[in-house]
């Protein structure tokens, strides 16, 4: 599932009216559908199951709010660093922008702030599509038909109709000095545009004595135990 879709749906639970909660009567559990059962017919085993479930749950929200409050301080300390040190050169970029890495005195950790920029085409796209396809339809007349294949192939959708942003690129890389091939390729640029950011913090240590890093996970399907 695409994070689109998932951010949909999302919105969309958000947007519902919030159901009337009914208290569960003392005495009794209720189930995922509602029904009623006394506490004295409840098995141990799924008593046990709902008391190890809630308890998981409730350590995560503490780590959750851990978490939130490290990835706020690490974001709020390095800009701070950063327009510290550029203070020295009279310069003032403004705001969280660019990549940064920062290493302790010793070389033994270091951080890194990364800018994720999430692009996509605009309607621009369509006439690059159209003069390359000009171009194909011309060029294959009679010959084999690979150079159509990787165009359709560049220009394939996935299931939300999006484009892929490396594989159009990638035709950029084709040295052809056909004008309208020229064209289409700066359609492809000015049709590219960043329509979201994501700010990222990652934390490695030194492995021994050698120039290689360890990166400290911060996420629990990394986390070796």
């Amino acid at each position: 599932m695409s994070n689109s879709t998932t951010s949909a749906q999302q919105a969309a639970v958000a947007a519902a009216p919030a159901k009337p909660v009914i208290p569960t009567p003392e005495g009794y559990w209720k189930d995922a559908k509602g029904k009623l059962t006394h506490e004295s017919l409840v098995r141990p085993i799924d008593k046990e199951r709902d008391k190890l479930v809630k308890e998981l749950f409730n350590s995560s929200l503490a780590v959750s709010a851990c978490l939130a409050e490290f990835k706020k301080r690490a974001f709020g300390d390095i800009e701070a660093f950063v327009a510290l040190s550029l203070e020295q050169y009279q310069v003032d970029i403004g705001g969280k922008k660019g990549n940064v890495t920062l290493y302790s005195y010793d070389g033994k950790y270091k951080i890194i702030r990364a800018i994720q920029d999430s692009v996509k085409f605009d309607e621009r796209i369509l006439a690059a599509k159209e003069l390359i396809y000009q171009c194909v339809t011309e060029w294959t007349e009679g010959a084999r038909p690979e150079a159509k294949a990787i165009i359709d192939h560049a220009f394939k959708t996935d299931n939300d109709g999006n484009l892929s942003v490396s594989r159009i690129l990638s035709l950029r890389k084709l040295d052809i000095k056909d004008p309208r091939w020229i064209q289409a390729m700066d359609a492809i640029s000015e049709s590219l545009q960043v329509v979201s950011s994501k700010a990222y913090v990652r934390v490695y240590e030194r492995i021994g004595e050698t120039d290689m890093y360890r990166q400290v996970p911060l996420d629990l399907a990394a986390v070796s135990l």
